[in-house]
């Protein structure tokens, strides 16, 4: 089990993230739906080890990656009881020192390094296909998860939002927006916060298909089912080719100068209001704001 050395008052990772196995098809859950599966390093570290898990098996083809209840995810979590950004976890994704013990932008730095762009960049490259499978709320620190799955299926009740610009943030860690969006779009979602729905989202060429929320589960299977009749290493070949001309399109080098600006925006905010990263927002306030919960 990857996890904490100390993981303090959080939920176990068997709590957390469920695992099942449904033939060559790899079901990965994000179980935390009282708080509509808000990711805290638990989840992380819990999802890191089932994807690890689904490539270690030979006979698993295809990951999908779920969120148990309502809701796919509100994002990061920003005020449940099972926060846990203060807690040690071995770091996996980067080589980097710890952050607990560290101060200021080194601290954030060095967490947000791990847990949010080099978790998501990690499990871009997992050489088995992901689909993700979204109902409800997919927002902020969510869509980055279902940004790394090379397929998305969402319900007909879906809705996304990328509302951290009122944090004065621009956009979350691990930004994708302007080649799952276009720039245009992307420009929309991140000036004006607002929620958009999944025939919207389809219509930019963020999902591949919308289904009624009943027939969600069925529908990814299927699909999944369909993939994993194909060769395994033809798959992470033809995945890895594709994943290498977003590169070339400057997808990675995007997100280096974001992931920069990202972090001049939290030190910014904290020292124009004594401290506060967040530029006053909370998870409350993200919420009554109408979009869900923040970065």
């Amino acid at each position: 089990m990857t996890g904490s050395d100390n993981p303090g008052p959080a939920a176990s990772d068997e709590e957390v993230v469920r695992y099942e196995r449904r033939g060559p098809v790899a079901v990965v859950t994000m179980n935390r739906p009282e708080y509509r599966n808000a990711q805290n390093s638990v989840m992380t570290y819990a999802l890191d080890a089932a994807f690890q898990r689904a490539v270690d098996d030979d006979e698993v083809t295809v990951i999908v990656l779920a969120g148990a209840g309502k809701h796919f995810s509100a994002g990061h979590d920003l005020g449940t009881p099972g926060r846990d950004t203060d807690v040690h976890y071995d770091n996996t994704a980067v080589l980097w020192w710890d952050h607990v013990g560290r101060a200021g932008g080194d601290q954030r730095f060095a967490r947000e390094s791990e847990v949010y762009l080099g978790m998501c960049r990690r499990w871009r490259e997992i050489p088995k296909p992901m689909i993700a499978s979204v109902q409800g709320a997919c927002i902020a620190g969510a869509l980055m998860l279902a940004w790394v799955a090379d397929l998305i299926v969402a319900a007909d009740d879906a809705f996304f939002a990328d509302p951290v610009v009122r944090m004065g943030i621009p956009g979350v860690e691990y930004f994708a927006h302007p080649w799952v969006l276009g720039p245009r779009a992307a420009k929309e979602v991140l000036f004006t916060g607002e929620r958009f729905g999944a025939e919207q989202a389809r219509e930019w060429g963020m999902l591949n298909r919308v289904v009624p929320r009943a027939e969600l589960e069925e529908r990814t299977l299927q699909l999944a089912e369909t993939i994993a009749g194909m060769p395994t290493f033809g798959l992470a070949l033809a995945k890895k080719a594709v994943n290498q001309a977003e590169d070339q399109m400057g997808m990675r080098t995007g997100m280096d100068a974001a992931f920069g600006l990202h972090h001049f925006a939290h030190a910014h905010n904290a020292e124009v209001s004594g401290g506060d990263s967040l530029g006053g927002q909370n998870a409350r306030s993200m919420r009554e704001s109408g979009t869900g919960s923040g970065s």
